[in-house]
Order: structure tokens, then sequence, then C-alpha cells
């Protein structure tokens, strides 16, 4: 035998279970400060006896707000940083009772249109553009007229608030605790893409050096491209120099990886005889590699937790989104290989 389906409770039945009118229970959902606690008590208790849960699309019709946050990428979603980068901004998000609605567009410009358009079309209250790795981007034309933070990246005349990695602190930091372990011979196996990690993580590498005291030597450095590969070819060049160095800071860990593989080849221990430093700290690799490879790592989650904070604040308070670029530092993650 089916059993009559039990209607949903409405907002008139916690108005009458709490002996008040309809438009206080609206008042108590929604916030009001202007509510007696004592009232605001026995509302929020009848709605909960009652398992009452008030109508989104309504509430969205008469708040202006749909409590939802568009949240745009690139590729992100398919790479190893996509989990912390979507906890912060989701940490963040349920902290204020939001929704994150992601996009990832495949770095497709009509795939990224369409999906910024039925953002738009479900009313999103602002939009995070976030990118795989830090550089600077051209955005849709329909972004400028929405709040819009841009994660990861930021464009050319600065004039939307971003939040990037610290890439000039960490290549410093990187350097220093290299140099204060005892190595005044630092190579660097740098990235040899035109992005902006690749320029500002060698001038913090050489601001340390200077800050040090030591003379900058252009043969401590070579270039390749970011991967195993590019690694492995560096660090076999630097072996090969005179006075060859005794710690390689690379540009991440995937190079790092290669040069692993090289220090072997060459019949030489990490950290007894080169000691290596890696960046991202992309945790498959760092963690697994023998020694654990010691890394600067991108903070992503801290970076996901600021963009969506910085939107939901500026929103809070209706203002406009003042461009701030804000950096964040990167962490050091100490492990077996200096």
């Amino acid at each position: 035998m089916n059993q009559q389906k039990k209607p949903k409770p409405t907002m008139n039945d916690v108005a009458k279970m709490a002996g008040v009118s309809q438009t206080t229970v609206s008042f108590v959902i929604n916030g009001n400060p202007e509510i007696p606690d004592e009232t605001k008590e026995k509302v929020l208790a009848v709605i909960a006896q009652l398992d009452y849960r008030p109508n989104a699309v309504a509430q969205s019709l008469r708040t202006q707000r749909s409590g939802i946050i568009g949240f745009v990428t690139d590729e992100i979603a398919i790479t190893p940083f996509a989990g912390k980068i979507f906890e912060g901004a989701q940490d963040v998000a349920w902290d204020q009772e939001k929704i994150l609605l992601l996009a990832n567009t495949k770095n497709d410009a009509r795939l990224q249109a369409s999906a910024i358009n039925m953002l738009i079309g479900r009313q999103v209250e602002g939009i995070i553009y976030a990118t795989m790795y830090h550089r600077q981007v051209e955005l849709p034309p329909v972004l400028w007229g929405l709040p819009t933070v841009l994660l990861d990246c930021f464009v050319a005349d600065h004039s939307l608030p971003s939040v990037v990695p610290d890439e000039v602190g960490g290549g410093y930091h990187a350097t220093h605790i290299l140099i204060e372990k005892g190595h005044t011979r630092v190579g660097f196996i740098n990235n040899q893409d035109p992005i902006p990690a690749t320029g500002l993580r060698l001038a913090g590498y050489q601001a340390a050096l200077a800050d040090h005291g030591i003379p900058f030597d252009p043969a401590l450095v070579v270039t390749d491209n970011s991967s195993s590969d590019g690694g492995y070819r560096g660090a076999q060049a630097l072996m090969q120099i005179p006075e060859r160095p005794t710690a390689i800071f690379c540009f991440n860990d995937r190079m790092a990886m290669g040069a692993y593989d090289a220090l072997r080849k060459l019949g030489l221990s990490i950290p007894n005889d080169v000691a290596v430093m890696g960046f991202d700290n992309q945790e498959i690799i760092s963690g697994y590699l023998y020694p654990p490879l010691s890394s600067m790592e991108l903070p992503h989650y801290e970076m996901g937790k600021w963009a969506t904070q910085y939107l939901l604040d500026n929103l809070a308070q209706e203002g406009k989104l003042a461009p701030v670029q804000h950096k964040i530092a990167c962490p050091f993650i100490p492990r077996a290989s200096i």
C-alpha cells in the first residue's frame, strides 16, 4: 500500500507554530539584525523541528542574490593542484553559505565564452577566474562587467584584483636556505618558457646571492624545458663546469626529478655530494623521490581562500572590487634532499 507523501513544511507553517508573522520568519532566515534574540531563537527552533528548508529560488528573487559563485578555469580541474585550490575556495564559500559552480574550459575560447554565459544565466554573484600556472591573461569582454577576481593570473593593466604566488620570495627563500646550509656554489636549473615564474624565481635567486655577498656566476644558471628531461640535461651541464655546484635549485619538482637521475648516473649522492631543492611541492613527486625532495610549496589552498574571501567581502559591502594585486608566500617544505 502506497503511503501518501508528507507535504513539505511552508513558511506559513513555521510562522503559525512560532506565533509570528511570515515576514518575521523571512527576516530571521535572511539575517535581519533588528529581530530580537528571543524571537529569533524561537523561529529557528521551529525551523529545525519542522525541517523547513527555504526555497532558494524564492530567496534569490527577494534578495537579488543567487548564492552562487562562478569558478572558471583553463585546465586546473585536470591537474594535481586542483584539489587544494578548490578546497581553499570552497571552505570560504561554505562558511558564507555560498555554492561554487565550476566551469573547466580546457583552454578552449569558444567553450570558455559559452561557460561564462551559462554562469551569467544562473545569476552568479561573482566570478573567480583561475589558471593552471601564474601568467598574464586576456579576459572575455563580458567578465569586465562582473565582479571578478583573478587567481594565479593577472591582466596587463592590473585593473582587476588578483592573487598570485610570491615567485621572487620563493626563489629567494630557496636559495637562502641552501646558502645557510653552507653552499656557496648554488646552481639554478631554470625554465626556458617566457612566463612570469621564469624571470621572477631567477630574480629571487640572484637577490639571495647578493644579500649573502656571493657574486652571481652566469655559468651556474642553465635553462631547459620544465620537464624531467630538462632537469636531467641541466644537472648534467652544471656538473661539467670546472667549479661545479654543491647544491642545485630547480625551477620545479619535475626538473628536480630529472636532476636526481643525472646525479646518480654520475655516481653522486644526494645530499652528501649535491643538495637538491625543488619548487611547487608536487607531492606525487617530491614525497616519493629518494631521498624525499625539499621543495617550495605553491600556496594553492591559500590562493583559493584569498580569492573567494576577497570577492565575497566586497560583494557584501556592495563596493567596487579594488584592483588589489596580492601575493602569497611560498612556504618551504623540508625533506631529506638538502
